[in-house]
């Protein structure tokens, strides 16, 4: 038996076909066309600069980027480098993208974050991750009148508060790692995660003290975490991927710290007195608005309860991974330069003992000048944060050859700052901030640029710095210790900040 066919239907068939084929051309020219506009933008914006000589359609050097960060960002230094203008282009997710390296040009950067000009951005899609509320996205009077009522949260008053509370939390953590190394038989291990994990409870506990209960700082723990492992991978916005799991990490995160922001906030207005950053911050808040109401004005603006918890999400996040580098760098330098190591316990013991059972004092942490010195060269020679991202709004000049394109992502490096200027700026000298005669700390002000310059200037650089020197006051004093040394030990990797490879692994045990 035959079997009859439709004549109508073969021929459509013949005619998709055709259409198919004729189409296949018409798409491949379209694509070709695409990369040759791509190629010849990039080359237009780029000029005379260092780059890619051809970039990829849309990643451009995406992919050594997540392959290997340090890696790709020491490639574009030393074109920056080379150039003698500081300056090296590439091509990032469809964006135009200038690194510096000049310390001079980096400031001139950080000077002109304003309506026209720049926009401190933090990460590519920093908004999708921290909100539009995050202080950094700020610009002009909002982002001024923001500081300026920040600025209670860091008083000398506000600072001896939080000391105590890093203290206790610093010494009970420290107690769990000897612990830990007593009962595995003194093996050496890893502190960069029991670091993070010591940092963020101090941060927690600092920064909303009394308003999160246990269950949700366990929840906060694991959401953070989920976060941060979202912050460094490809930021693909779509279910199962790292990036969409941070996203939503982060909007848990800010709606839990909003409702700390809610108690803090009925607390203040009940009369009690500050126990934490976010109580100094709410009542100065709390103050304003009862003026504003007095005037018959609304509230002043980022006062919500959600406003506030984006405010402190981001605190918190520039304060927990900056000082777990710091404190696994500290650590690796110490244990590398017995002489400053043997200082910095001399000069502690002289002003506080564990034995007394008192908190170091902020009279004592004044007085540690050689320890202050080390903190700040351990934050010189390796910045947690090497790189703080911008973007043009508007075109720029930026030398008198040079003007940046509108929409460009721009990268000044203070890693690369760190290194410029300083007298003999590879080795790790914490001499050059504590010797009077050499004061390089006012000499090579403007090549310090760890915590950033201009409006933007880190707002809690003395809380970090504090953090830093009451962490080794109170390690050096507590712990005798000795770095597991491998080769390439101390390569940093980004983790999402700068930290050793192999997680700074050492021998504890106590002193």
């Amino acid at each position: 038996m035959r079997t009859s066919t439709d004549p109508s239907g073969s021929i459509e068939s013949f005619h998709g076909l055709v259409h198919l084929r004729t189409a296949a051309p018409l798409l491949a020219a379209a694509v070709a066309l695409y990369m040759l506009i791509e190629q010849l933008s990039y080359h237009r914006k780029k000029g005379s600069m260092p780059g890619a000589p051809l970039v990829v359609p849309f990643l451009g050097s995406a992919a050594h980027l997540i392959r290997d960060p340090v890696g790709f960002w020491d490639v574009q230094a030393a074109l920056a480098r080379k150039s003698g203008a500081g300056l090296a282009a590439d091509f990032l997710f469809g964006r135009f993208t200038v690194f510096i390296r000049d310390s001079e040009l980096s400031h001139r950067v950080f000077a002109n974050v304003r309506a026209d000009a720049f926009h401190v951005v933090s990460h590519p899609f920093g908004k999708k991750l921290f909100g539009e509320h995050n202080l950094v996205y700020l610009v002009g009077e909002e982002h001024k009148d923001l500081r300026r009522r920040i600025a209670p949260n860091f008083t000398p008053r506000a600072l001896s508060t939080y000391a105590v509370i890093q203290q206790r939390v610093i010494i009970s953590h420290l107690r769990r790692w000897l612990d830990r190394s007593a009962s595995n038989g003194g093996k050496a291990e890893p502190i960069r995660v029991p670091c993070r994990d010591m940092n963020l409870e101090t941060s927690q506990t600092v920064f909303v003290g009394p308003y999160l209960t246990e269950k949700a700082r366990e929840r906060f723990d694991r959401d953070y975490n989920l976060f941060n492992v979202g912050f460094i991978t490809l930021p693909v916005d779509l279910p199962g991927f790292a990036f969409r799991r941070a996203r939503l990490a982060g909007a848990r995160l800010m709606h839990t710290l909003g409702d700390c922001a809610r108690q803090s906030r009925q607390r203040m207005l009940g009369g009690g007195e500050p126990e934490c950053l976010l109580d100094y911050l709410m009542q100065e808040t709390v103050r304003e608005i009862d003026e504003a109401t007095a005037a018959g004005l609304p509230p002043p603006p980022h006062t919500s309860d959600v406003e506030v918890g984006a405010l402190l999400f981001g605190f918190l996040f520039a304060a927990q991974d900056a000082s777990t580098s710091s404190l696994c760098w500290a650590v690796s330098a110490l244990d590398s330069h017995p002489n400053v190591l043997a200082r910095v316990r001399a000069e502690v013991a002289a002003l506080w003992s564990p034995e007394s059972g008192e908190p170091i004092t902020a009279e004592m942490m004044s007085a540690m000048k050689y320890t202050q010195a080390v903190a700040r060269e351990v934050v010189r020679y390796h910045p947690p944060a090497t790189l703080v991202p911008h973007i043009a709004v508007e075109a720029f000049q930026l030398t008198a050859q040079y003007t940046i394109p509108k929409g460009t992502m721009v990268f000044p490096s203070v890693y690369e700052s760190s290194f410029q200027g300083f007298q003999d700026a590879d080795a790790f000298d914490p001499d050059r901030f504590f010797s009077e005669a050499r004061r390089e700390d006012v000499v090579y002000k403007r090549n310090f640029l760890a915590f950033g310059a201009g409006p933007h200037q880190c707002v809690g650089q003395r809380y970090a710095l504090n953090h830093l020197v009451i962490f080794m006051a109170l390690f050096v004093s507590l712990v005798d210790f000795r770095r597991e040394r491998t080769e390439g030990c101390d390569v940093p990797v980004y983790m999402p900040t700068m930290v050793p490879r192999d997680g700074c692994v050492v021998y504890l045990k106590q002193r």
